[in-house]
């Protein structure tokens, strides 16, 4: 009785430590307006936050938060040897206390997509039941767990899975109808967080027990994909929503940050990618799609 009194402010410290509000809120909030927002601007319509909005950016910060519970129960075993600090390693939490987290979770997406209809209620808790399968599937796979690439690439959809869970929620309760560019809509939105995955995981020298993706391509290949979806995602970006100052000048500017990133790492030939341009790249691609969306058509 006692432990189960103290699992509420085991957790708590859990989502803390392991999800900041500041980092996971602000990127599920900014995600899912801007998604939700180029839907809308896509249609031809300007695009404004209502109820709905909240409930779908609620249920995405819900999603990342519940796949951050995933990935610690996925990476223990490396976190024992490498992160030995983790709360899960330490036993500050129990994984059977982040399993019914994960259930309470599910459950609360569930609750606040009900009112929108059984389509974005299902939609909005598919990434969840494919981290889940995820899970599973690294479990029994050598070359998913511990592969680099292999395991980015399956750890792909459950992304799309959310980005489309927003766009389809959108087009199924609202009169803004989906369409093709709905496929690239979304892919901009995996170049924009992959430059930041990539970025945080290029070193020239990664730390023991770190994996990189320089490990695998080199200081200089990982840096060049990570370069280059900063590009595509920017170009994505302008190509979908037409050429013009409002989506060019945003574009070329993004890059341009992004750039800096590549400059310094590059010039410094040591040491890792620095985070701030990244970050600052993620941040400007997601507020430029709010503001572009919010515009009149």
């Amino acid at each position: 009785m006692t432990a189960m009194a103290h699992a509420p402010v085991r957790l708590g410290r859990f989502v803390m430590v392991m999800c900041p509000p500041q980092i996971y809120v602000t990127c599920g909030v900014l995600w899912s307006a801007a998604v939700e927002g180029s839907a809308v601007a896509l249609s031809g319509y300007a695009w404004r936050p209502s109820v709905a909005t909240a409930l779908r950016a609620a249920s995405v910060v819900l999603t990342l938060v519940f796949l951050r519970m995933v990935d610690e129960q996925k990476d223990l075993d490396h976190d024992r040897v490498h992160h030995p600090d983790r709360p899960l390693v330490t036993g500050a939490i129990t994984a059977g206390e982040l399993r019914a987290a994960m259930t309470l979770i599910v459950l609360v997406i569930l609750a606040l997509n009900v009112s929108l209809g059984p389509l974005p209620a299902l939609l909005a808790v598919l990434p969840a039941g494919y981290g889940l399968l995820l899970m599973l599937v690294e479990r029994r796979s050598v070359t998913i767990r511990e592969g680099l690439v292999g395991n980015l690439f399956a750890a792909l959809p459950g992304q799309l899975l959310i980005s489309g869970y927003v766009y389809l929620s959108v087009t199924a309760t609202t009169t803004v109808r989906a369409g093709w560019r709905g496929v690239p809509l979304v892919l901009i939105f995996v170049g924009v967080f992959l430059h930041l995955e990539f970025a945080r995981k290029t070193s020239w020298r990664p730390q023991p027990g770190a994996r990189a993706y320089s490990q695998v391509m080199g200081p200089v290949g990982s840096a060049a994909v990570t370069l280059a979806l900063a590009v595509a995602a920017a170009g994505l970006a302008a190509a979908v929503f037409g050429l013009s100052t409002s989506t060019g000048l945003p574009a070329v500017l993004l890059v341009l940050v992004a750039a800096v990133g590549g400059w310094r790492f590059l010039r410094s030939r040591q040491g890792d990618w620095p985070l701030l341009p990244p970050t600052l790249f993620v941040l400007g691609s997601l507020l430029s799609l709010i503001v572009r969306a919010a515009m009149p058509p």
